[in-house]
């Protein structure tokens, strides 16, 4: 089976790697020549287009910035679906628009490919160890067709529903990240400004109820001083713009969500699209006049659990099957 990746960025790359790994023919599309070569000194074949790639492959994988450039690949003259074979299967591991993911999938279904949204989750330092958790949404035949490549690149594997629903689950976890990642910018420089140690705070919220996934990970590089977790400040405000732009074509009323785009876009704005996330305390450090920082926290995340092998969650008391 030739499985076919497209976009070799920071989490693309790292999957894409684990396919490698774990020993999968694999063929690569990026528009970095650069990283191209390196996956094929890795052993991996290189395409000179998507529509290239999709005419050679079983099985093509996305893994793309943005709703607008996923939608290029896919349909550009020289895009996936001009070169999708019938039985392939398209998987969207792009964090994108639900409704976009279904327009695009009807096209990619007329060709009698396979569509199947599947957005990770869990960080690039765990993208890179096959430890990642991935969504996938699609209709339960096609979750069993891919199950074996998702638990390749991923340990915790979960059937999310029918098409979209992956993509529903992933901008939703996107926006709780951000969320807690304010919440922490702001308890963080509060600590500081208080005169606590900082690396007893860190410590304490660890041990609390107020601990959360992004503390242990986000707080440690904010707290090294390097601020980086390998994502930048306009890949939050995108996610953070889908979960609002989705929430609103749904008639809820939310009240956070809107406060949390502005803050990102405010970011953005004073430090620049690719200033990385976490350092979006920076508008509290300069406003309170002080640097949060604590001592022996690394630079960039590594995740030091071994790779294990894959499998899907199985969920209890499920209504959709």
């Amino acid at each position: 089976m030739q499985v076919g990746f497209i976009g070799l960025g920071n989490v693309g790359g790292q999957l894409a790697g684990s396919l490698l790994r774990n020993g999968l023919d694999v063929m690569v599309r990026d528009l970095d020549d650069a990283l191209m070569a390196t996956f094929k000194e890795k052993g991996a074949l290189v395409a000179g287009s998507p529509k290239e790639l999709a005419a050679a492959c079983d099985v093509v994988i996305t893994c793309l910035p943005s709703p607008a450039v996923c939608s290029h690949v896919m349909e550009a003259d020289d895009g996936v679906i001009a070169g999708i074979k019938a039985d392939a299967v398209w998987l969207e591991m792009s964090t994108t628009d639900e409704a976009e993911i279904r327009r695009i999938a009807e096209k990619v279904q007329a060709k009698g490919a396979l569509a199947v949204d599947c957005p990770v989750s869990g960080g690039c330092h765990r993208a890179g160890t096959g430890n990642i958790s991935i969504f996938a949404g699609c209709e339960r035949s096609a979750f069993d067709k891919v199950l074996p490549i998702l638990t390749t690149m991923g340990r915790r594997v979960i059937h999310t529903g029918p098409l979209g629903s992956a993509s529903k689950l992933k901008i939703i976890t996107n926006y709780l990240c951000s969320v807690h990642l304010l919440a922490l910018s702001e308890a963080l420089t509060s600590a500081q400004v208080m005169g606590l140690d900082m690396n007893v705070t860190y410590e304490a919220i660890k041990a609390s109820s107020g601990n959360s996934f992004v503390h242990e990970t986000e707080s440690q590089v904010i707290l090294n001083g390097s601020r980086d977790i390998s994502f930048t400040l306009d890949l939050v405000s995108k996610d953070v713009g889908l979960f609002d732009e989705v929430a609103k074509r749904h008639g809820l009323p939310l009240e956070l969500a809107p406060l949390v785009v502005d803050i990102f876009k405010d970011g953005q704005a004073r430090y620049g699209d690719r200033e990385f996330s976490p350092n979006i305390i920076r508008r509290l450090e300069d406003a309170c006049g002080v640097k949060v920082l604590g001592k022996g926290f690394p630079a960039q995340m590594v995740d030091d659990e071994p790779e294990e092998p894959g499998y899907e969650v199985k969920i209890p008391f499920r209504s959709d099957y």
